[in-house]
């Protein structure tokens, strides 16, 4: 049993869009997830393809022979919250509004 992972840091998206769509894979197979993510409308989807392919070139490093991409399956996949961006809109007579933007990182962890 060989296991690898990959991590993706300060990814300019919320935990909760990211997480929507981990949830969807995790458990799967990885040509099986790999399908649902190219057919998600999500612009996070395209952030794990790239994600899922280091992880299972990870897994292909640690393996002598050829993998099999239909035997591998995601164990765990998760989002964590990174720092916050803080901006401010300026507004109406001299007021400013703050603006928050949400960053992640986002691991997955495969299995043969």
């Amino acid at each position: 049993m060989i296991r690898s992972q990959a991590q993706a840091k300060y990814i300019r998206t919320s935990t909760y869009k990211s997480r929507r769509v981990l949830k969807q894979i995790q458990g799967q197979k990885y040509t099986d997830a790999r399908l649902m993510l190219e057919f998600m409308p999500y612009k996070v989807c395209k952030i794990i393809i790239k994600l899922l392919e280091s992880a299972l070139n990870n897994i292909e490093q640690k393996s002598d022979k050829k993998i099999d991409k239909t035997e591998v399956k995601i164990v765990e996949a998760f989002a964590n919250k990174g720092p916050v961006l803080k901006r401010f809109q300026p507004r109406a007579q001299g007021r400013a509004f703050p603006i928050r933007k949400p960053t992640c990182h986002i691991n997955i962890k495969l299995e043969l």
